[in-house]
């Protein structure tokens, strides 16, 4: 939700399943006020409040849960009243001012609003093709009319570039996928632009050995900047501009910087969030008047993760969220020249916080002596001690984690009973480079290692029956619940693969992944240079040692993990004698469902197989 400028109206995405579409509402009764719909089931992306009365926002695609969705090119704006509404950035035409220009090859993303100026806002456009070598371009963009002014061009390809205080194009970070021996990886160099519009290299990943990257400019002028030598996780400061010399400003031994908490006129960061576990907030501009509100709000909230989601021009009304483990999340309207915070509205409205179920964090050491960090959701009314226990694998696994908060999923399966595991295996985003590299060549190895150790800690521990455990995961996870059963037997008693890839050929010839250059890279760096190396790691040829029950679902039309890999796990299962309890490849869905009667399904099926293999059904409340 974001307010707007003057405080008249609340703007917010609401999701549909398969569609998000974008609500404007009047902030001092919450009357509706208009709901935005894109046509073709487009989903409204990003939004912005370009001026007191005007909004600006993308479409996108939605193409499976386990999927970040994809930007269609499309770019619109329109008045809180729906007077007004623009096509700005339209696929596959012409745009009136632009007619040298095929609409559609470039791709635009906001840089920033412009707070003073009601009309402009400021973009950068990436050319995938660019005749110069210089693919991103920032741009003066008319709300109104959709005209553009050139200030400034990148000074390579794939770059981003960050803006100063002033508002001027003033650094660029570009970014390599491959090292010296034209693997897979990933480096990055950054630039600082001159007034004379000339770009100088501050400093290059292949040849410092650290990772620079521009994170947003305070209004006083510092340059807020991430730094990571590719081995501890990142650290958080500024950086000289002149020199490129970067002061620490914070750093946790364990966690990546997982968010900023902003101020209200989200220029100053207030405090940087690790999340390891649950969320912790260190604060680094204690003084700071808007840091002093966030901490008393944060101390109203006890046990539950307080944030800024925006605020009007002047900074005197603040929209705050708050959310936790079983809190599916709040919206408050923080008046400052009373000090009180008014309740909006809750999500999920229909469960009652008090009857979900809680989660606690936990770290163990691997084999190979590597912690690692996860959450077990605890049924609600449990002992807690001997459950029936769903290993929930997350996906991945190069980067995508698991987090605490509320989870409708793991709280589904805790309603009827069981234990939920996760754990952030090798891979995992969030805790630097160097453990999100060694998912790589490790996918049947020591990523099922941590799983397996995973696993046993939680029985070791007296959380889980080890007589009543199952696997469960999409994506990669649904991998792990056909690869993890392979490695040791009698650890689980049933699998649950869900849009998951099991078939190196599909993925290699398939899959959107191998549809780019830098997509085969990667695809080998994670599977292996050679067939043989990939086919030792792939489910679909160990088959014979998932001696389980088994049940699988995919997406009929998911282009990630391509539905011949669910196909050809099942006739894999049955060639091996183990025919699975069922298959569902649901037409209409992608990579992970959204329609609500596919879920019904699903989940149903899925339900009803855990029940039938390790039970119980629902726990009484209170007992």
């Amino acid at each position: 939700m974001k307010i707007s400028p003057n405080g008249e109206y609340l703007a917010m995405t609401v999701d549909r399943g398969d569609q998000d579409v974008l609500t404007v509402l009047r902030t001092k009764d919450l009357s509706l006020v208009k709901v935005n719909q894109l046509p073709d089931d487009k989903s409204v992306g990003n939004f912005y409040w370009v001026s007191p009365e005007r909004l600006m926002f993308n479409s996108v695609q939605k193409f499976g849960r386990f999927a970040r969705p994809f930007g269609t090119g499309e770019w619109y704006a329109v008045n809180a009243d729906g007077s007004q509404p623009r096509p700005l950035v339209f696929y596959g035409t012409r745009d009136a001012t632009q007619k040298g220009k095929q609409v559609g090859a470039e791709s635009f993303s906001l840089l920033d609003t412009l707070r003073d100026d009601d009309t402009n806002v400021l973009m950068s456009v990436n050319y995938p093709r660019s005749s110069d070598g210089a693919g991103t371009e920032v741009v003066l963009f008319d709300t109104l009319s959709g005209r553009r002014k050139s200030l400034a061009r990148a000074p390579r390809e794939n770059c981003e570039i960050a803006l100063d205080a002033a508002k001027t194009p003033r650094f660029a970070v570009c970014y390599d996928q491959e090292d010296a021996q034209g693997n897979y990886d990933s480096h990055n160099e950054l630039y600082r632009r001159g007034d004379d519009g000339k770009w100088t290299l501050v400093n290059s990943s292949k040849v410092s050995g650290k990772r620079l990257s521009v994170v947003g400019t305070a209004g006083d002028g510092r340059v807020y900047a991430t730094q990571s030598d590719g081995k501890a996780p990142e650290a958080f400061g500024t950086i000289d501009t002149a020199t490129g010399t970067f002061q620490e400003l914070f750093s946790d031994p364990v966690s990546d910087p997982a968010s900023y908490i902003m101020s209200a006129d989200d220029e100053t960061v207030l405090g940087v969030v690790t999340e390891a576990g649950a969320p912790r907030v260190k604060l680094i501009e204690e003084s700071h008047p808007d840091a002093e509100i966030y901490a008393s709000l944060a101390g109203a909230f006890p046990g539950q993760f307080v944030d800024f989601s925006s605020a009007t021009k002047d900074g005197k009304k603040i929209v705050v969220s708050v959310y936790s483990d079983s809190n599916p999340g709040e919206l408050y309207l923080y008046d400052r020249d009373t000090g009180k915070a008014r309740f909006l509205m809750r999500g999920r409205q229909w469960l009652d916080a008090e009857q979900m179920a809680r989660v606690k964090s936990f770290s163990i050491t691997t084999r190979d002596g590597l912690k690692l960090h996860g959450y077990l959701t605890i049924p609600k009314g449990s002992s807690g001690k001997n459950l029936p226990m769903i290993v929930n694998v997350h996906g991945g696994p190069m980067g995508p984690r698991d987090n605490w908060g509320f989870n409708w999923e793991t709280q589904l399966l805790a309603s009827r009973g069981y234990l939920v595991m996760q754990v952030n295996y090798r891979g995992s985003g969030g805790f630097g480079k160097a453990f999100q590299d060694m998912a790589y060549g490790q996918w049947a190895d020591g990523i099922m290692n941590d799983v397996l150790d995973a696993t046993k800690w939680t029985i070791a521990q007296g959380y889980a029956d080890k007589d009543r455990v199952c696997i469960y995961g999409g994506s990669f996870g649904g991998y792990a619940s056909l690869m993890a059963p392979t490695r040791e037997q009698g650890v689980f008693k049933c699998a649950f693969g869900y849009v998951g890839a099991y078939d190196a050929d599909v993925q290699m010839t398939l899959s959107d992944t191998s549809k780019r250059e830098d997509g085969i890279r990667y695809l080998k760096r994670a599977l292996g240079d050679t067939k043989a190396e990939r086919d030792r790691v792939m489910p679909v040829n160990h088959a014979d040692k998932v001696k389980i029950p088994v049940y699988l679902a995919a997406g009929a039309r998911d282009p990630r993990c391509p539905p011949e890999n669910t196909e050809r796990m099942y006739k894999a299962l049955i060639n091996a004698g183990n025919p699975p309890e069922g298959m569902i490849i649901q037409s209409g869905e992608m990579h992970g469902f959204y329609k609500e009667e596919n879920n019904l399904k699903l989940y149903t099926e899925m339900l009803n197989f855990f029940d039938r293999h390790i039970g119980p059904k629902k726990v009484a409340q209170g007992g």
